[in-house]
């Protein structure tokens, strides 16, 4: 089982630096059921890698933490995440939005073949805003054009007391690690 500051050590040998890094949050796993709570967080960093790259370096890292894809949003024991890259779009806003758009029932079953970014899913996630919200709080969505602090600001009392801060880690990317 991997922890938080494994997960740090790791990540600080990827090219480029670590800077702000938000609290640790204990959240409900995702999708619902599917495990026990994970702990999540976010993370600036700053890399000369390209994006696709830099993604492949992050399934690389869950890889040797145990990771194993069997099935879409299945249990994991690490799940890292590049959630955007300042204001890039990948491939492009056309097909950025089709994945945002994407109905509940069709993403549980279709992944794309690509690397997408923004991460087509940030907007919809209490346990990617709530961690994004403070490290970036006025990061523009570069295809909607809303906040991270206006995104988290439409998540229901209910969502947000699910996030509950658990304390403070060192270099850690958005992670879905279990406590």
């Amino acid at each position: 089982m991997a922890n938080a500051r494994q997960i740090a050590r790791v990540l600080r040998c990827l090219p480029g630096r670590i800077g702000v890094v938000s609290r640790l949050f204990r959240t409900p796993a995702w999708p619902p059921g599917s495990g026990p709570d994970f702990v999540n967080a976010a993370a600036l960093v700053v890399s000369p890698m390209p994006s696709a790259l830099f993604l492949a370096r992050l399934h690389g890292i869950e890889a040797r933490f145990g990771r194993v894809r069997r099935e879409r949003w299945g249990a994991r024991t690490l799940d890292l995440d590049l959630l955007g890259s300042g204001g890039l779009v990948r491939p492009d806003a056309r097909v950025v939005r089709h994945w945002i758009d994407l109905p509940a029932d069709r993403q549980i079953a279709e992944a794309p073949g690509q690397l997408i970014l923004p991460h087509p899913r940030l907007q919809d996630r209490a346990f990617v805003l709530v961690p994004l919200a403070e490290i970036a709080p006025r990061w523009r969505h570069p295809v909607t054009g809303r906040s991270v602090a206006a995104m988290a600001a439409t998540l229901s009392g209910a969502r947000r007391r699910e996030i509950r801060p658990v304390g403070p880690v060192d270099g850690v990317v958005n992670t879905n690690l279990r406590p």
